[in-house]
Order: C-alpha cells, then structure tokens, then sequence
C-alpha cells in the first residue's frame, strides 16, 4: 500500500480514494475473497456481537456465504449451545425456512413470514411439506383463517442435493418463486430460491473441518474469562472474540493471557485498540487477531462523550502494519456504512471488516419487524455500551448497582434501522458489499486480498471529493 503523497493528519474512509492501476485481472470472479487470518472465512465479513445483530438466523446464513457472524457476549449458557447445535446442523446449501401448521391462522403466519428474507413459510403436516404460504396470499384474508385454507398447495419440489442450476430453471414459471427440497423421506429439507441458487454458485461457505457452518462467539473481560472461553470453545464456537470497549488495559491482557494459555485450538481474537502499541500488546499476549476501531460505530458515543477514539482508517493502517510484524491480522471493526469502506478497509490491510448496524436492519437480524407511520419497515439496533444494553448484562445486579452503571452510557438505545427495499436481506447485502470489493481489485489488479492491499494506491481526497463520488439518480 502507498499514497500518492503522505497524508498530513490521520483518515476517515471518506477521507481516501483508490487509484486505478494497470490489471490482469479480467473478471470480478477471478477475484479470491478469502482471509487468511485463520478465521476460515471465504469473504471478507465479520458480523459484530451485538444483541440486535447477532442472532442464530443471521449466523447461518452469513456463514453460508463464507463470513462469519460473533455471538454477543452477554448470552446464557445454554442460549449459546442452541444456537450453535442449530447453525452446526443447517445444510451448506439450502435455507431453513419458517414452518407453520396446518392449523395456524393466518395471523401467525404474518408474524413469522419475515422472519426470512425470501417472504414465504413452509406448511407441514408432520415435517411433510403440503404448502406455500405468502404475504400476498394472506392479504385481505380474516386474520383467523387457518393457513391451510389459503396455503398454495403447487409449489416446486426438488431432492435435497439437487443441483442449484436445475433448481433455478424449475422455478421459471413457479406460481411462488421458492423451491421445498425434500429428505429421502419426503421430509422438509429446505427451500431454495431462484437467487439463492445463484449465490450457491458464487460463494462458498465458511466450513469447520468437520463441513459445518462456522460461528464465533465473544467474552468480556470480568469474571473467569478462561472458564467461559473453556465453556465457549466446548460448545461449539470456532472463534473466540475477547472484547471490551478500551482493549488497551492490563485486565485485557491478563484476559489474553489466560484463555491462550489453555491452548484451545481456535483463533483468538481481541480488542479494541487503536494504535501500534496497543497492537503489539495484544498479540505478544497472546492474541491471533485485533480488533481495531474506537468510536467509528453508528451506535456509538465515545467520541462525543469523551474526545477519546481515532479516524479508523488511519488506525486500521497502523495497527495492521504492526500485526504484520509479529505474525498477526487485524479486524477493522466500526465505521462501514458503503461497499467502499470495507474495500477501503482490506486496502489498508485489514483481514476481516466488521459490522453491525449495517446489518440491523434485514429480516435476518433478531429483533421484530416493525413500520413506522409510513408503512416503512424497520427494526430497532442500540450500541453495546447504551443504557438499554448495560440494562440487560447487569440484570442479576442489585437495584442500586444496576442504578449506578446506568449512569455510564457511552451508545444509542435505541435507532432505527430501516429496511431497504431492494436490498431487505442480509445476503442483498453481501451481494452488495462483496461486488464492490471484487470490482475494486479488478481496478487494482489484484486477484487475492494481500495482493489489494500490496498493490493499492491511495489518495487523500477533500470532502467536495468524496461528495462528487455519489451517484444523483434523481438528477440535478
């Protein structure tokens, strides 16, 4: 990496701007988008730990797509073991749907139908598939209607493991454009769509050694951390994340110290630090990976509330060029809120971009699907240091401990996410985000991640720069 003229303060991703240089490199799928940090991810993404983020849901089909998605650190136990024995059995392939019975209302349906981006539940007598139901078949039907009585019973039907291409032509002139796949015994299997069998041919998902999805999970840095990375690691986690919002703290590094020290065979990832030294730190205690970024996230207020936090481009650059001296990676992590950002992010030479908010508002995240007066969906993200988060992780606390964390507030409570039309899934937005990063190494020429961030050459650009970048769809 180098710029066109050293830079005379410290970068934002509006900041920067990719100079185009001579490629070999002659389509965007010649283009390898897989880490190399460890983490076994085959597209560049990280899904931050967040409660309004980060659920089962999202972890399946983000690792399907080859990212990986972190549990947040304040689940249960017990919470943790399902979700990750439900991500472990989900096929590589198909989705899992929403199932209904027979004996549903229609008003159950709509409560669960966009619990899936592709709009449509699976009903099932016993676990055989006998029909379809979408919004559209429920429009102006008694809420209490059964669903068997509006289900559309033709619909396309396919082996589990059938080819994605063929699935694709059979759905050409399907009345719902959802395929049900079907185990030997005519059981639901899964449900493919027309883009899903599109994508199964484009990514490839980020599998464990034993062909299972993937799934990281966090823990904070108070209590015995080395037990609950221990419990983590035999639940199931392939990637352990130590996290607090200051990753630059003696606490951090007796916390890295000591899950390391138990040599459990998984990435060990920890932060957030901002700076070379804090980098250096982290590793030589023991870390694989760091988190960087302090304050870049869309529900976050450290800036504002204590002047503390640094451009995240510049830190990303830093702290990657002191991981690579000591054998480690990095994770830019906060800030993305465009396709750029996260190419602008592996430029700089991260190896895995995180983020959160971004993702908040798809179907795929845990929270419900609200509207507003509108009629626009959305769905609600808060920051990890916000009130309504500290709330929930100090519940078991007395009244009058909970009372004085409350007064340390340092994120949003509450925000709302809308849903963009076009792009409402999570996987929309990986199609979105990961086109642009191929295209940004066909203009650097670059057909691997180190290869962008060895060849790239970057610029610094004013703010009527960055504003001249975006598009005026509806004109002057």
């Amino acid at each position: 990496m180098k710029f066109l003229d050293d830079p005379p303060y410290d970068l934002t991703y509006n900041d920067v701007f990719i100079v185009p240089g001579r490629s070999q490199v002659t389509s965007r799928f010649d283009v390898d988008l897989s880490t190399v940090d460890g983490s076994g991810t085959t597209i560049p993404v990280v899904v931050a730990n967040m409660t309004a983020v980060a659920g089962r849901r999202m972890a399946e089909t983000v690792a399907r797509r080859g990212g990986i998605v972190v549990l947040p650190q304040d689940l249960p136990a017990a919470a943790v073991q399902h979700t990750v024995d439900f991500v472990k059995s989900r096929d590589t392939v198909v989705d899992t749907p929403v199932t209904l019975s027979p004996d549903d209302s229609v008003s159950d349906a709509c409560a669960l139908i966009n619990k899936r981006a592709h709009g449509a539940a699976v009903v099932v007598d016993g676990n055989r598939p006998i029909g379809l139901v979408t919004e559209s078949v429920c429009s102006g039907v008694d809420r209490f209607t059964r669903v068997r009585d509006v289900a559309v019973r033709d619909f396309v039907t396919a082996p589990v493991g059938t080819d994605p291409r063929k699935v694709f032509d059979l759905l050409e002139h399907a009345p719902v454009a959802v395929a049900v796949l079907t185990d030997a015994d005519g059981g639901l299997a899964g449900v493919l769509t027309r883009t899903g069998a599109i994508r199964a041919g484009i990514y490839t998902p980020a599998l464990d050694d034993r062909g299972r999805l993937r799934i990281a999970a966090a823990v904070g840095i108070n209590g015995d951390v080395a037990a609950k990375a221990r419990d983590l690691v035999e639940a199931g986690a392939d990637l352990l994340v130590i996290d607090t919002a200051h990753g630059h703290q003696a606490k951090m590094l007796d916390a890295i110290a000591a899950v390391a020290a138990l040599d459990l065979g998984v990435p060990l990832a920890a932060g957030n630090v901002v700076s070379a030294e804090g980098t250096r730190d982290l590793i030589t205690a023991g870390a694989s990976i760091v988190k960087v970024g302090v304050g870049p996230g869309a529900m976050c207020t450290t800036r504002m509330m204590t002047g503390v936090g640094r451009p995240q481009f510049s830190a990303v650059v830093e702290c990657a060029a002191a991981a690579r001296e000591l054998g480690g990676h990095v994770w830019a992590d906060g800030g993305v809120r465009h396709p750029r950002d996260v190419a602008l992010a592996l430029a700089a030479g991260a190896s895995n971009v995180m983020i959160g908010s971004w993702f908040a508002g798809t179907y795929e995240s845990p929270g419900d699907l609200l509207h507003d007066r509108d009629n626009q969906p959305y769905k609600e993200s808060y920051g990890m240091a916000s009130k309504r988060a500290v709330a929930a992780r100090t519940a078991a606390d007395s009244a009058f401990d909970r009372a004085r964390k409350a007064l340390f507030e340092e994120g949003i409570s509450t925000s709302r996410m809308n849903l963009d039309p076009v792009r409402g899934g999570v996987e929309d937005l990986l199609d979105h985000i990961t086109s642009g990063v191929r295209s940004t190494c066909t203009y650097v020429g670059a057909a691997t991640l180190p290869e962008l961030h060895e060849k790239v050459v970057l610029g610094v650009q004013s703010a009527a720069g960055f504003a001249e970048g975006h598009p005026l769809p509806a004109g002057w």
